[in-house]
């Protein structure tokens, strides 16, 4: 569940064109890890062609920490943002 809502704030981001699937232990294009009970977000982004890489990735990660802390009363210590495609 945690792994949609990330996936969902992150494609409601200008510029995000999509999620890039890969294989286990990604789910959408989306990992979760957790450590001592700290969460940490890595998300596979394709974004649009002419979009601010910085400020696009700023972006997503900021949507997702508020998501998942509006949705699943979560606070992600960490938020990382891979751009594995530019189209």
């Amino acid at each position: 569940m945690l792994s949609r809502y990330a996936a969902d704030a992150a494609l409601e981001v200008d510029g995000v064109r999509g999620l890039v699937d890969r294989a286990l232990p990604y789910r959408r294009g989306v990992k979760l890890d957790e450590d001592d009970g700290r969460l940490t977000v890595e998300l596979r982004l394709a974004i649009e062609w002419g979009a601010s890489v910085p400020a696009v990735g700023s972006e997503v990660q900021q949507r997702v920490r508020e998501y998942l802390k509006r949705m699943a009363d979560v606070d992600a210590a960490r938020v990382d943002v891979v751009v594995d495609e530019v189209a």
